[in-house]
C-alpha cells in the first residue's frame, strides 16, 4: 500500500429542488436530488484512478466536491491527512486543480493565452514578474504548444489543441493532483488518443496523482492504475484495471464493457450494453438502485435490500451486488477491448 493522498468517506452532495417552500407549505417534504450518495474512496499518491458510469450518474459532481467548487452535504473529504473544509487556504486549493469537459466554455474568450496563464502566475506568487514569460514558455512546453500560442485567443486553436492550453493552465498552479472530467469527450475520435498520452506522459513526468473522469470504458483502459465504477450516485464496483476488465463481477460493469465499440473483422460489433435508462436520482428505487435494468435481478431480494460493496479475498476487488462473489454463469464481457 502506498501513500494516501485523497480520502473521501460517506460524502453527500444533494441539491433541494426549485418549489421546495410551496411542498413544504403544503404538508409535503421538499424533493432531493442525490447526484452522490454516499461515496468512500481512496487515491494513493502517485495511482491514477479512472471513475466511470454513464451521464447523469454523479462522476462531474463527486469532481467537483473534491475541487471545492460546490460543498458536500455530508462526509469529507481529506488531502494528505487533513480533512478539507468549505473555506480552504489558497495553497491547499491550488494542490487540486481541474481539467473540464469543454475547454471552450472553460476558457476566457477574451484573454490571450498569455494572459490567461500569466493572471495565475502571479495571483498566486508562483514566480517572480521576471519570470513569468519564461514560466508561460515552459508550461506550453510541456502540453506540446509553440511559443506563438502565447499571442491567440482560445477561438484561434482547435478543440485539442484548447485543451492543451486548459491542461498548461491547470499546471501553471503546480497541483499534486489532477482531475480530468471528461477531458476527451468533446473532442474528435483522431485526437483523443493524443489528448490521453499527454495526460499520461505528464503524470509521469510531474509525478501527479490523477482522477480520470469518463463515461466510456475505453478511455480508461490503457491509463487508468484502478477504475470505480459508479452508479446513480454510490460506488458499485472497484478494482485494477486488469482485474476489472477481465473479472468484472457487477452487470452494470459487465454492460458498459459490452457497450464499448469494438473491432470485429469483416463486421461491426452490435453487443448490447445496458438495457433501459438510469432511474431518476430525485425518485431512486428501492433495494438496490441497479435492480429495474438488472438481467439476474431476484425478488424480493434486490428490490428490498440494498447490497453493501464486499470484496474478494484479497479486498482489492469490490462490488455492490448480492451475487457478485456467487458462483453464477457471467455476462459475456469481451476480451479484448478496442479504443
Amino acid at each position: 500500500m502506498g501513500e494516501t493522498l485523497l480520502e473521501l468517506r460517506g460524502l453527500h452532495v444533494h441539491y433541494e429542488l426549485r418549489g421546495g417552500l410551496g411542498r413544504r407549505l403544503r404538508g409535503r417534504p421538499p424533493e432531493i436530488l442525490r447526484a452522490v450518495d454516499g461515496v468512500d474512496l481512496t487515491i494513493e499518491r502517485g495511482e491514477t484512478l479512472g471513475l466511470v458510469g454513464e451521464s447523469g450518474c454523479g462522476k462531474s459532481t463527486l469532481g467537483r466536491a473534491i475541487v471545492g467548487l460546490c460543498n458536500p452535504t455530508a462526509g469529507t473529504v481529506s488531502y494528505g491527512g487533513e480533512e478539507l473544509t468549505a473555506k480552504r487556504e489558497r495553497s491547499r486549493r491550488r494542490r487540486i486543480q481541474m481539467v473540464f469537459q469543454d475547454p471552450y466554455s472553460s476558457l476566457n474568450p477574451r484573454m490571450t493565452v498569455r494572459q490567461t496563464l500569466s493572471e495565475l502566475l502571479l495571483a498566486h506568487q508562483l514566480v517572480p514578474k521576471a519570470s513569468v514569460e519564461a514560466r508561460c514558455r515552459e508550461l506550453l512546453d510541456l502540453v506540446g504548444l509553440g511559443p506563438r500560442a502565447l499571442d491567440a485567443h482560445p477561438r484561434q486553436f482547435s478543440g485539442g489543441q484548447r485543451q492543451r492550453v486548459a491542461i498548461a493552465r491547470a499546471l501553471a498552479l503546480e497541483p499534486e493532483l489532477l482531475i480530468a472530467d471528461e477531458p476527451v469527450s468533446a473532442l474528435d475520435v483522431s485526437v483523443q488518443a493524443t489528448v490521453l498520452n499527454l495526460l499520461e506522459e505528464l503524470r509521469e513526468k510531474l509525478g501527479l496523482t490523477m482522477l480520470l473522469i469518463a463515461h466510456n470504458m475505453a478511455v480508461v483502459r490503457h491509463v487508468g492504475d484502478r477504475v470505480a465504477v459508479m452508479y446513480l450516485g454510490r460506488i458499485v464496483e472497484e478494482a485494477p484495471t486488469d482485474e476489472l476488465f477481465t473479472n468484472p463481477r457487477h452487470p452494470y460493469t459487465q454492460g458498459l464493457l459490452r457497450a464499448v465499440p469494438r473491432l470485429v473483422p469483416g463486421r461491426v460489433s452490435e453487443a448490447a450494453g445496458v438495457v433501459g435508462d438510469p432511474p431518476s436520482p430525485i425518485d431512486l428505487p428501492s433495494g438496490c438502485r441497479f435492480h429495474p435494468r438488472c438481467p439476474i435481478a431476484q425478488e424480493p431480494l434486490c428490490s428490498t435490500n440494498d447490497p453493501a460493496l464486499t470484496g474478494a479475498p484479497d479486498a482489492a476487488h469490490v462490488a455492490a451486488c448480492h451475487f457478485a462473489w456467487t458462483e453464477r454463469p457471467p455476462a459475456h464481457v469481451p476480451e479484448v477491448i478496442e479504443s
